[in-house]
């Protein structure tokens, strides 16, 4: 009978031992499979920044087609599906000579950290044809996903 209640014990802890390394296994394997959201952040930050600084030196056309993922769509009032008809789109717009300006004011990362979005508000400086700097500004709303070699390029702008 002594043989029984020595066992017992031992073996619920044994029980309980294989438990807690089990729990605290997967809490592991969860926490490192868990993109780390503030990172992602500020890289989808650092990609708007270059996107704009991109429209200001080079072109809002260049910008727009190099940050475009290759079934972006753009939403101008219609619909523009595809990188080669978002640079047509901004080629034939006219804007060669306006000055686009925008930051996020949020960013939000999905859990799988594969995909975010941000929204803030932009300007855009544009002559018209006597040379008065006409302003617009409005509110953007872009939707980002990482490619596989791990840059970000935009699918919804």
């Amino acid at each position: 009978m002594s043989g029984k209640s020595f066992l017992l014990p031992n073996l619920k802890l044994n029980i309980l031992g294989f438990f807690l390394i089990g729990c605290f296994s997967m809490l592991m394997i969860s926490c490192q499979d868990k993109p780390n959201a503030q990172n992602i952040q500020q890289e989808i930050v650092a990609a708007e920044a270059a996107f704009e600084k991109m429209a200001s030196e080079k072109s809002i056309a260049q910008a727009f087609y190099e940050f475009a993922d290759a079934n972006a769509t753009i939403n101008r009032g219609e619909l523009i599906h595809g990188r080669e008809a978002i640079l047509d789109f901004y080629k034939k717009a006219g804007l060669d000579k306006a000055r686009l300006q925008w930051a996020p004011d949020s960013v939000f990362v999905s859990e799988a950290g594969d995909m975010a979005y941000t929204y803030g508000k932009y300007k855009m400086n544009l002559p018209d044809s006597s040379g008065q700097i006409i302003t617009k500004t409005g509110i953007f709303h872009t939707v980002w996903k990482r490619q596989s070699d791990g840059r970000w390029k935009y699918v919804w702008d």
